[in-house]
C-alpha cells in the first residue's frame, strides 16, 4: 500500500542526465580502464598549505569543537565584506548584507527556500547549472527557460540580445516572473559580461520589480586581462539583487563547502532565518581558516591557481585542434564548453559523451545535462594536467576518425 504514496516534489525533478556517464565511467574503472576524466569541476590540486595549517591549528583547541554561528562567525563574514572592498571597493555590512553558507550551492538552495512562494516564476538562462532551476522546483516554484545567447569563439553575451530577451520574458510571464538568475562567468558555458551589462539590468529589475540572484562561483578564474565584475558594483544593485561566492574553486577547497551570499538585506534576512532552523554553520575551524584564506592569502588565485588553469586551457585547445576537434577559447572559469565535431553532431551529446568514454576513455558532461540548448556542446573540466590532456587528445584524434570512417 505504500506505494501508492507519492512525493511530489522529487516527482518534478528531471531526470539526472549525468548519472548514466557517471556510471559508466564506474563501471569501466572497475574493469581496470584508465579513464581521463573531464567530467566534474572538482580541483585536482591540495588546498594552499597554510590554509591546512590553520584548520589543523584551530582544530587542536576544543573550544571550537561546539556548535557555531548558523550565519557564520563575524570575522568570516567580515573577511567576505573586506573581500568586496578589495575586489570591487563595495562596502558590505557584515552583519545585514553577508551569511556565510555550507558552499554556494547549499546557500543558494536555502536562499530560494526562504524566498520563494508556491506559484512564483524564476527566469533562468538555459544551458544552466542545474540547481540554477532545481532548487525553485524544490521549493514549488515554476521555471522559465530563456535561451543563452553567446559568441562561440569569444564566448562573450550577447548582452542587448539578453535584456530584449528578458523583457520579452517578464512581459509574458504569468505570474510576472519575481526572480531572474544570472551566472557569469558562466558554467557551463563560460560565457561573461561586461559592468555595463549589470548597469543596465539593475535599471531593468527597479522597474519591473523583481530581485536577481547573481551567482560568481568563477569570479577569480580569469585569463587575458578579464575582470570578473559583480553585480554589487552597480549603484542601487542591493535593492534588487543578492550575489554568491564561493572558495571552493579559488583556494581548491571544493570539499571544505565554504560559499557566501551577500547584498539585499531582505533576502539576506530570510537565508539567515531559514538558517538558524536549519543548521549550526561550519565547522568553527574551517571557518577560521577561510578567514584566513580571504584575509592573508587572498593572492593564491593569481599566483597558483589562475596559471594553473590559463596553461591547461591553452594545451587544451591546441591538443584538442590538432586532434580535429576545434574548440573556441573562454577568458574565465575553469571550463571548456566544446560544440562537438561536425562528423559526430548527429549523435547528440549524451551519445557523444558515452561513446567518447567508451572508445577513447576519456569522460566529459553532455550539454544536455544543463538544458535543451546544450545539447551540441559538451562542458570539460580542466582538472588534469598537461600530459593527460595530451593523452586524451590523442585518443579522441584515433576516436574521431574511426568514427568518420565508418560513416565513409
Amino acid at each position: 500500500m505504500f506505494d501508492e504514496i507519492q512525493f511530489d516534489k522529487i516527482n518534478r525533478l528531471p531526470k539526472y542526465l549525468f548519472a548514466e556517464i557517471n556510471e559508466l565511467k564506474m563501471q569501466l574503472r572497475r574493469d581496470g580502464a584508465d579513464i581521463i576524466d573531464f567530467s566534474m569541476g572538482n580541483p585536482d590540486a591540495p588546498t594552499p598549505q597554510p590554509i591546512i595549517d590553520k584548520l589543523c591549528e584551530t582544530a587542536n583547541k576544543p573550544k571550537t569543537h561546539g556548535y557555531s554561528a548558523s550565519k557564520g562567525i563575524y570575522k568570516l563574514r567580515l573577511a567576505m565584506s573586506n573581500w568586496y572592498k578589495r575586489k570591487y571597493n563595495v562596502d558590505l555590512d557584515p552583519d545585514t548584507e553577508v551569511v556565510a553558507t555550507m558552499g554556494s550551492k547549499e546557500g543558494y538552495v536555502h536562499l530560494v527556500q526562504a524566498i520563494s512562494n508556491p506559484g512564483d516564476v524564476a527566469i533562468v538562462p538555459d544551458p544552466t547549472y542545474p540547481i540554477h532551476s532545481q532548487a525553485f522546483i524544490l521549493a514549488g516554484a515554476n521555471v522559465e527557460k530563456m535561451q543563452l545567447i553567446f559568441d562561440e569563439e569569444t564566448f562573450e553575451v550577447d548582452e542587448e540580445q539578453f535584456l530584449s530577451d528578458l523583457i520579452d520574458a517578464l512581459d509574458n510571464s504569468v505570474p510576472q516572473a519575481k526572480f531572474l538568475v544570472v551566472n557569469f562567468p558562466h558554467n557551463p558555458t563560460t560565457a561573461t559580461v561586461t559592468p555595463q551589462f549589470y548597469e543596465k539590468l539593475v535599471a531593468i529589475a527597479r522597474e519591473k520589480r523583481f530581485y536577481i540572484i547573481s551567482d560568481i562561483a568563477y569570479a577569480d578564474i580569469t585569463f587575458d586581462g578579464y575582470k570578473t565584475p559583480s553585480i554589487m558594483e552597480v549603484e542601487g544593485a542591493k535593492d534588487v539583487a543578492v550575489e554568491a561566492y564561493t572558495l571552493s574553486k579559488s583556494y581548491n577547497m571544493a570539499g571544505w563547502r565554504v560559499g557566501f551570499i551577500v547584498g539585499n538585506k531582505k533576502l539576506i534576512g530570510a537565508l539567515q532565518s531559514i538558517k538558524s532552523w536549519l543548521d549550526y554553520g561550519m565547522f568553527t575551524p574551517i571557518q577560521v581558516a577561510a578567514t584566513v584564506a580571504l584575509d592573508d592569502y587572498h593572492t593564491i588565485p593569481d599566483e597558483e591557481i589562475i596559471p594553473r588553469y590559463q596553461k591547461r586551457r591553452d594545451v587544451m585547445l591546441e591538443a584538442f585542434a590538432n586532434a580535429g576537434w576545434k574548440m573556441g577559447k573562454p577568458n574565465a572559469s575553469m571550463f571548456i564548453w566544446g560544440k562537438i565535431p561536425p562528423s559526430a553532431q548527429h549523435l547528440g551529446s549524451l551519445e557523444f559523451a558515452k561513446q567518447l568514454l567508451l572508445k577513447a576513455g576519456v569522460a566529459v558532461s553532455p550539454g544536455i545535462g544543463f538544458g535543451k540548448y546544450g545539447d551540441m556542446y559538451v562542458r570539460i573540466a580542466l582538472i588534469e594536467n598537461e600530459n593527460r590532456i595530451r593523452q586524451a587528445a590523442r585518443n579522441i584524434k584515433k576516436f574521431l576518425k574511426e568514427l568518420e570512417e565508418s560513416k565513409a
